[in-house]
């Protein structure tokens, strides 16, 4: 019996495929938001290309 409560000890200090486990949760979370807020982000997106896009006309006319 104290050989299994070792080694179960032992496993849960285990932090090797951590760091790749925090990644994935991450990344995770990250598709979840951007999915949930899909249409506000969409909005976003073109409103800075538009910007982008009369800024740049801009700068074309005047020269």
């Amino acid at each position: 019996m104290l050989s299994i409560q070792k080694k179960m000890s032992l496993m849960w200090k285990d932090e090797r495929g951590l760091g790749m486990l925090e990644m994935i949760l991450i990344i995770a979370v990250i598709v979840i938001i951007a999915v949930i807020f899909r249409d506000q982000l969409s909005n976003i997106v073109k409103s800075l290309l538009g910007k982008a896009n009369s800024k740049t006309n801009d700068f074309m006319d005047d020269k």
